[in-house]
């Protein structure tokens, strides 16, 4: 299978219960960002990520209390780069009692020196690498030399010692498509159980200018699918061409919630108009339909797989053949 049965049944289990309780929207991940303190400053992400300091970190009960309230199954642990969390083992241990999904989102530096002894493999554990192009490519976004063969060598290490392993690329406007093929087929060889695939969408204060309108996601996913059945994407076929432009879905903002130091933030993971400490003010206060429809001059070139993904498995029901396909995917893919 493309992903573990018991993700995929746990999965399917909270959207049933969802709908027996006649819920509309309700989160299918959770985005915790328990820190922004990190050990790069990658030319793709925010500046707040390249000054959070350590003593701003989310405190555990905060980190739980996130994960009671949102009943996500799954829950990425970001940041910041979460590895640097002084409490780290606590949170993983916590949140796997909880009996949640992890994707512990890295840029796998310090995986030798804080993980592989304190966080061990376990069946609810991804250690998800963030790998955005070859040698070149991926130092050059991270803005630091020797970035991409140390996270290589923490995968092969990874998978070694017997953890799920995904890597995260983004697809930048100077990305070069046939470079993608080239990292997919790398990192078969490493071994790794899946690869995520998403356009890049300029959010928050970004300083350079490398990020796609939406005629250039379509044009460099319309590549993409030319060879995405070679490799074991976890990007579902459906999204894939939604992001090429060969069909189209109202975003789901709602079910990719983040929970930060400054709270929650809305309306989605990429867009923070507002943080709020209460769960209900950011889950009723929220004009999700607004978002939903895609109108907002924010949302022209987003095409980001937090809220899209989600919309693909909402309208499974009113295209059956979408899920005979999807299930052939996820079963033998």
């Amino acid at each position: 299978m493309r992903f573990p049965l018991h993700i995929t049944t746990d999965m399917i289990r909270h959207q049933v219960r969802n709908a027996w309780q006649g819920n509309k929207r309700y989160p299918f991940v959770l985005m915790l960002e328990p820190l922004y303190t990190c050990n790069l400053a990658c030319v793709g992400c925010s500046t707040e990520r390249h000054t959070g300091k350590l003593e701003d970190r989310l405190p555990l009960e905060k980190c739980f209390e996130a994960a009671d309230l949102s009943r996500a199954p799954v829950v990425s642990i970001c940041g910041g780069e979460p590895t640097i969390y002084p409490e780290l083992e606590q949170l993983v241990t916590g949140i796997i009692e909880r009996k949640r999904h992890i994707y512990l989102c890295t840029n796998a530096l310090l995986l030798d020196k804080n993980v592989f002894d304190v966080v061990h493999p376990h069946r609810r554990l991804t250690i998800n690498v963030h790998l955005d192009g070859m040698r070149d490519t991926h130092d050059m976004v991270c803005a630091r030399e020797g970035v991409f063969d140390k996270a290589c060598e923490m995968i092969r290490e990874s998978k070694a010692r017997g953890y799920h392993v995904m890597t995260n690329t983004t697809v930048f406007k100077e990305t070069d498509v046939e470079e993608v093929e080239e990292l997919c087929a790398h990192v078969k060889e490493l071994g790794v159980d899946g690869m995520l695939l998403s356009p890049g969408y300029s959010y928050e204060s970004v300083e350079r200018d490398i990020f796609l309108t939406r005629d250039e996601i379509q044009n460099k996913f319309s590549r993409i699918l030319e060879f995405q059945k070679r490799y074991r994407l976890a990007s579902t076929p459906m999204f894939l061409e939604f992001a090429a432009g060969k069909r189209d879905y109202k975003c789901s903002p709602w079910s990719t919630v983040t929970y930060t130091p400054r709270g929650w933030k809305r309306p989605c993971y990429l867009i923070g108009e507002k943080f709020t400490q209460s769960w209900d003010e950011f889950w009723n206060g929220t004009d999700w339909s607004y978002w939903e429809s895609r109108t907002d001059p924010k949302c022209q070139n987003c095409a980001m797989h937090s809220g899209f993904e989600a919309s693909v498995v909402k309208d499974l029901g009113k295209r059956p053949w979408d899920m005979a396909r999807l299930a052939a995917w996820n079963l033998f893919g």
